[in-house]
């Protein structure tokens, strides 16, 4: 087994062999930059790590690596433009380098480009390996609709909430480490046990990322600091804190986020502080806290060796510890 670093920089290796620019420019330029802005690399290294998990060569699960990871950025590119977003990763967005026509445009091939990835496998990895992209694929992009549905709706419950960030985030951290099992073809237990752990880690990892949202560092975070709070966003932050407020607190949070002032400083400190006094500061970091600790309970039941358990730990761990 590698170090979690060394799967990274083997994944990077394979991507800038990869992912390269070509005419026409201005539709595979967009593709290298999104690509080349870096980020942790969680999907396409947890790819590789489940594929030496199960007793192959790392090397033989890159496609399915690239293929995740070119998924997961085709998807940010589609977001942003449908946020607005400026920045991603403290970079402009492709819309905003670009144009929103090239972006959607960029995405659309970033899609094709994943699955194609795919058809360097055969026979039953193949299959497998569409069938659960597909499956993934229509998942995320149903979360992304109840992430949009949510803007305009006053009646949306924390459960759909939470559902909502399973299909728009974890289930593709679940199919990631899901992919190197098929790749190494583990046994059905073994895929869906590490596709489980994958997918409440993916919810703590998400919770974790809205709460960094209002309350991380604006220097390390690489995304807006409030961005959600500016947009009106329903988050788990949020639906708590209505819950959780006193009367007159909840409606003046309910007021906060009927409005978009020019100036969204005040805003954005006023609702940070109903987060905190309601307490749903503290009751987000319970529930990210619930959703690792389930995780590490799959992991612990899994019939592998221990020394390929705790390298899962660590990076559960490290994804979890994490500032930005």
């Amino acid at each position: 087994m590698q170090s979690i670093e060394q799967y990274r920089q083997e994944f990077e290796a394979y991507l800038s062999e990869k992912i390269r620019t070509k005419d026409p420019a201005n539709l595979y330029d967009p593709m290298v930059y999104i690509m080349g802005l870096g980020g942790k690399r969680v999907r396409p290294v947890l790819v590789l790590m489940a594929a030496e998990i199960f007793g192959t060569d790392s090397k033989k699960a890159l496609d399915a690596a690239l293929a995740v990871e070119v998924f997961h950025n085709f998807s940010l590119v589609h977001d942003d433009i449908m946020d607005d977003a400026p920045l991603r990763r403290g970079k402009k967005t492709v819309h905003e380098l670009w144009d929103v026509n090239t972006g959607i445009l960029s995405g659309d091939v970033m899609l094709i480009y994943a699955y194609q990835l795919f058809e360097n496998y055969t026979g039953e990895t193949f299959r497998k390996l569409a069938e659960l992209f597909s499956k993934t694929a229509i998942e995320v992009c149903e979360g992304q609709q109840y992430d949009i549905d949510f803007e305009t709706r006053e009646d949306v419950t924390i459960a759909e909430y939470l559902k909502m960030i399973e299909y728009k985030t974890a289930v593709l951290v679940g199919a990631a480490l899901k992919m190197g099992a098929i790749v190494a073809g583990a046994s059905e237990e073994n895929r869906n046990s590490i596709y489980e752990f994958g997918r409440l880690l993916g919810i703590a990892f998400q919770l974790q990322d809205d709460y960094l949202d209002a309350f991380g560092d604006p220097k390390s975070f690489g995304k807006r600091v409030g961005g959600d709070i500016i947009e009106n966003k329903k988050t788990f932050l949020y639906l708590t804190s209505l819950k959780s407020a006193a009367a007159n607190e909840a409606v003046q949070l309910e007021h906060l986020y009927s409005i978009n002032p020019p100036d969204a400083t005040a805003k954005v400190e006023t609702v940070k502080s109903l987060f905190e006094s309601s307490g749903a500061a503290d009751l987000t970091k319970d529930e990210i806290r619930k959703y690792t600790e389930e995780a590490f309970a799959v992991l612990d039941r899994m019939e592998i060796e221990p020394e390929k358990k705790e390298l899962l730990r660590k990076f559960g761990e490290n994804l979890m510890n994490r500032e930005v």
